[in-house]
């Protein structure tokens, strides 16, 4: 369609609302397994996302549209800058929802001027499946990693969907084209994939850097690595990116301050000046409190003993899961005896239960026979 590719858009596919019940089947199994983790969101209403039907009763096609934000730089260089933190690519610039609702919204009053029929548009905010419904109007396949794969844009796709009560020509459904390749399987760093195109939510980074409220549990913290925002690594690697293209749109483009910022300044951030740094990027929606458990998570992986100092700064800061995970990072750089000793110190006037008892924790960890 000519009109999407002049608002922005680099792909666009048609499908029938009822193309997608297979990957419903899939969706369900997953919830029952609890894979979602912490998402209730997920398990609300499934036959709404199983089915758009249930969704919207009036519609009888589905578009999909894709906005390709291919990073201009390998997503996997910056995990050997061990001391600066790493956010994942998608993330880098501005908030793709707010970017892509007005161009689907300005597409859809296009669409209802030339057919006169209803619309309704969505981007990742309502109950839609929009990578089961993306294959199914070809704009690619679902890969081993569940996320979308392009033939032309590799794993960079953005994606956002308009329910017509148009019946519109359909495009056909493209076909997977992993073969035998397991390469997004096979550099997780937290084992995610139990299988082939299967996910458990609550191993991947993304979910545990993002969604996760707590704190990071501590079998992955070690793994998180310098990740302090998502995770590209299942993306990055996969063999279909060298097709992939550098992304036009240059709102999405990567902030100079946000592709490898130095864990010592983001440590440093109070509620306002992480307002300040993210604003209108994605990352703001987790909250202060928690990208800072990351960027500890962080520090704790680093092996720079000069960040030490950051984290025992904010021993004294007033969010709990701050001070917890700031606990875990000391651990990790500072010698069994220094950190026995300031955890004498420091756990005696502790208020939280959660916090003693990492304090309790990682003690015994630094003094075990394995340390």
């Amino acid at each position: 369609m000519q009109e999407a590719g002049a608002l922005g858009f680099d792909c666009i596919g048609v499908t029938d609302p009822g193309a997608i019940a297979q990957a419903g089947k899939h969706f369900r199994e997953f919830l029952e397994a609890g894979a979602h983790g912490d998402m209730d969101w997920l398990a609300t209403s499934p036959e709404r996302r199983t089915d758009p039907r249930v969704l919207w009763a009036n519609v009888r096609s589905v578009i999909m549209l894709g906005v390709n934000y291919g990073p201009d730089e390998n997503p996997l260089q910056i995990l050997e800058k061990r001391s600066s933190g790493a956010i994942s690519a998608y993330a880098q610039g501005d908030d793709y929802h707010d970017l892509i609702k007005k161009r689907l919204k300005a597409l859809a009053r296009w669409l209802v001027a030339a057919t006169g029929d209803e619309v309704k548009v969505f981007v990742d905010t309502a109950a839609v499946m929009e990578k089961p419904l993306a294959q199914a109007a070809g704009l690619g396949w679902q890969g081993k990693h569940t996320n979308l794969v392009s033939r032309e844009f590799g794993s960079w796709l953005f994606l956002g969907a308009i329910f017509t009560a148009s019946d519109l020509p359909r495009d056909e459904r493209d076909t997977d084209h992993c073969g035998s390749c397991t390469a997004c399987q096979d550099i997780c760093p937290t084992a995610a994939f139990p299988a082939p195109y299967q996910l458990d939510a609550r191993r991947c980074i993304s979910y545990l850097t993002i969604e996760n409220k707590g704190p990071i549990p501590q079998e992955f913290r070690k793994a998180i690595g310098n990740r302090i925002y998502g995770c590209d690594d299942c993306l990055a690697v996969c063999p279909w990116n060298k097709f992939a293209q550098e992304g036009r749109e240059t709102k999405l483009a990567a902030r100079a301050e946000l592709r490898a910022p130095h864990l010592s300044e983001l440590a440093r951030l109070d509620d306002a000046m992480f307002r300040t740094l993210f604003a209108k990027s994605p990352v703001k929606r987790i909250g202060r409190d928690r990208f800072i458990r990351n960027v500890l998570i962080a520090i704790g992986n680093s092996e720079d003993a000069a960040l030490a100092r950051e984290a025992e700064r904010l021993l004294d800061d007033e969010s709990a899961l701050v001070r917890g995970a700031a606990v875990w990072a000391l651990s990790q750089l500072m010698t069994p005896d220094a950190f026995t000793a300031l955890a004498r110190r420091a756990a005696a006037g502790e208020t939280d239960a959660a916090v003693r008892a990492e304090w309790s924790f990682v003690k015994n960890e630094c003094v075990s026979p394995s340390s």
